[in-house]
């Protein structure tokens, strides 16, 4: 039986109150709670809007601020110029998709890795260096391939999508064109 999702509500003082607990909790409680995969909801203690995203986001933002940023300039600015784009919602989902075959390569590295670590739960030193050398080029390979891969083939459908959009439209009279004409 699935436990029930944690509600956490945001009340007006800015302040998190977690009704699991039954006290109130900070943003570093929130991150927390993501670091043990809880599943839980954020919602606004009076009209119950969620919440949820706005205080990831928060989440995201001091970490970025406070030391090594995730994400330089450049692809903030990218990330920036598909809002109100037509190609939005498939940006979110391509993103998404790739995260998770990121997390997909991390886990099996993980369960790799566990032949490297002694009776004690600790890694030989030695063994997890040669480890290391190994496995981060292969990742960074691997990652470059998918990421070639989902350029081609989202080029693929661009194109697919226009050549249809001509198809479907070459009837149409359209101002400064002929009808029929095929540019």
């Amino acid at each position: 039986m699935t436990e029930p999702m944690r509600l956490i509500k945001k009340y007006p003082n800015r302040r998190l109150y977690d009704t699991q607990t039954s006290a109130y909790i900070t943003l570093a409680d929130v991150k927390q709670l993501v670091l043990d995969n809880e599943q839980f909801r954020v919602v606004d203690a009076k009209s119950t809007e969620d919440l949820t995203r706005s205080i990831l986001l928060q989440i995201i933002l001091e970490e970025e601020a406070g030391g090594t940023p995730l994400f330089s300039s450049q692809m903030l600015e990218q990330i920036i110029r598909f809002y109100g784009h037509a190609m939005q919602g498939m940006m979110g989902s391509y993103l998404e998709k790739t995260m998770q075959a990121f997390v997909e390569i991390q886990a099996k590295m993980q369960d790799q890795s566990k032949a490297f670590y002694d009776s004690k739960g600790l890694p030989s030193p030695e063994l997890w260096a040669q480890f290391m050398a190994v496995q981060t080029p292969m990742i960074q390979t691997m990652m470059g391939n998918y990421i070639e891969q989902s350029k081609n083939l989202f080029v693929q459908m661009q194109d697919q999508m226009q050549q249809q959009a001509r198809t479907m439209f070459q009837t149409f009279p359209f101002p400064g064109g002929q009808q029929g004409d095929k540019k």
